[in-house]
């Protein structure tokens, strides 16, 4: 009799604890399959860049990898195993791969030769036409830390080479764009005494100078030529600007700002570079301008006012202002917020989809906070029309309305430089051949 009170004790318990773990595991199922379904079908589950890939048979479902992520809802487990939920909001930070316990998640870009929008590199992200590197995002490989990474590699393959020009108006390496990448690569050219130039159509920082005021920036441990380590997981964008202006100063690295790249020709043996500030020549050429590339334009009546703006430097420069952000991604979405932060604007977001899926999840709670304080107005299925002095004009789903204006910020993307690329003859993943590649 003692043995079965003590055996129905302990099923009792057991039941108490599996059915209310099974419950809410099951419910977590569910919503991860709604999650993924809804992914699916609004086209998101699919990567940008580099992203984690799974193997489902190692796999045992354990959700250590969903609890590391960063951004929150990349992943998911579904029937068990983990999956790409929201594949658009991964950005490589690759957390999820050391938390893995038995290896299944490896980060990379995974098979490129389907990517048309992926270069072509070596290990040494140097492309198909010798003497241009690739890196940093413009690589398809986004975080600061890995365009430190890809600056440092690239630029020492070229100290390696035995080429060196004797005419001084040659240099050794010409860097276009001054971000994390190009910055990298000008101090390693002045670690290994090569003659350089850096080139870019902005002031040095690159995708950093767009990023809101305080903005944390995920780095992990890196080395920095000439400077050391930077060891704490995060930076706050002022602390990583001062520390490249700091380094700037300090080896004088030679940069020439608003300095737009036309194209990139190839004439015995030498790059020569065409500018929107004249031409200049060089033994090799990395390209490490990003993504972004020109920032896209509505192509609307007044977009040409002063008071119109394709990037947010710093946000506590305006106060008591009717102010439009346009656009729905990250950039849109961290400058609406750090606009609504500040004492007496009122901030409207206007956003062509019916909801904003391609942003980070703390970008998405940051927004909804601000929404539910009725900081910021939200008004999505809406087009801005037209831009006056003192106001702006939206279509909205109903009706077409006009709201006071003093300030419109535009985040509608960038158009990319591949077309550049191509026609110095860089193959992009899935191509073969190019007549146009340089000689």
């Amino acid at each position: 009799m003692e043995s079965l009170v003590i055996w129905f004790i302990t099923f009792a318990l057991i039941i108490l604890i599996i059915i209310p773990y099974y419950i809410k595991f099951r419910k977590q199922q569910k919503q991860n399959e709604q999650r993924k379904r809804e992914a699916v079908a609004l086209g998101i589950d699919k990567p940008r860049a580099q992203f984690p890939f799974i193997d489902q048979a190692n796999c045992i479902g354990c959700g250590s990898c969903v609890l590391a992520c960063p951004e929150g809802d990349v992943l998911g487990v579904v029937f068990g195993k983990a999956t790409v939920i929201n594949g658009m909001r991964c950005v490589g930070h690759g957390l999820c791969e050391p938390a893995c316990p038995v290896g299944a998640i490896e980060v990379g870009l995974g098979d490129i030769k389907s990517r048309e929008d992926i270069p072509q590199v070596d290990e040494s992200y140097e492309s198909n036409v010798p003497g241009i590197f690739i890196v940093g995002e413009l690589g398809g490989i986004s975080l600061i830390r890995n365009a430190i990474e890809h600056g440092t590699k690239a630029v020492t393959k070229i100290a390696g080479k035995p080429e060196r020009s004797q005419d001084p108006e040659v240099k050794d390496v010409l860097i276009i764009g001054a971000g994390p990448a190009g910055l990298t690569a000008a101090l390693t050219a002045i670690q290994n005494n090569l003659n350089y130039l850096v080139l870019d159509q902005q002031e040095p920082g690159g995708t950093i100078l767009q990023y809101p005021r305080q903005k944390l920036v995920m780095t992990q441990p890196v080395e920095i030529p000439l400077y050391g380590k930077l060891k704490k997981p995060e930076y706050s964008k002022e602390i990583l600007l001062e520390m490249w202006l700091e380094l700037i100063e300090k080896y004088s690295i030679q940069i020439r700002s608003h300095t737009r790249v036309e194209r990139v020709n190839k004439q015995n043996g030498e790059f020569r570079v065409i500018s929107s500030n004249g031409e200049f020549r060089s033994k090799h050429v990395v390209l490490a301008m990003g993504r972004r590339g020109t920032p896209r334009k509505l192509n609307i009546p007044g977009e040409d006012l002063p008071k119109v703006a394709y990037q947010l430097v710093d946000a506590q420069s305006y106060s008591h202002q009717n102010i439009l952000v346009v656009g729905g991604g990250d950039s849109a979405i961290e400058a609406a917020v750090g606009l609504a932060r500040q004492k007496g604007n009122k901030v409207t977001i206007s956003y062509r989809k019916p909801r904003f899926f391609r942003i980070k999840k703390k970008n998405e709670d940051n927004l909804n906070e601000m929404v539910k304080q009725k900081k910021i107005k939200a008004m999505l299925e809406s087009n801005v029309i037209e831009i006056l002095e003192k106001s702006v004009r939206l279509q909205t789903m109903q009706d077409t309305i006009e709201i006071p204006n003093d300030y419109v910020f535009i985040f509608a993307g960038g158009i990319p430089p591949f077309q550049m690329l191509e026609e110095m003859g860089i193959l992009f993943g899935g191509k073969k051949n190019n007549v146009n590649q340089l000689n």
